[in-house]
């Protein structure tokens, strides 16, 4: 699924972002509102990973959905 798709389905979407990033709140994906970059930040912060895993981790659940 492409990201455009993710972003207009932000709602439905975020079940399955809570299934993959747990430590996500709800207020984190308030703030995402479907924005790549933002969901890319709030893995670093969570979860202390640096950039490029975070991106790898997005990119592997995006290529899933």
């Amino acid at each position: 699924m492409n990201w455009d798709t993710i972003k207009g389905n932000w709602k439905q979407a975020t079940g399955k972002v809570k299934e993959q990033w747990g430590k996500l709140t709800d207020d984190d994906l308030t703030v995402i509102e479907g924005r790549r970059d933002q969901l890319v930040g709030r893995i670093q912060e969570r979860y202390g990973v640096a950039k490029d895993e975070a991106e790898r981790q997005v990119k592997s659940w995006e290529d899933q959905h």
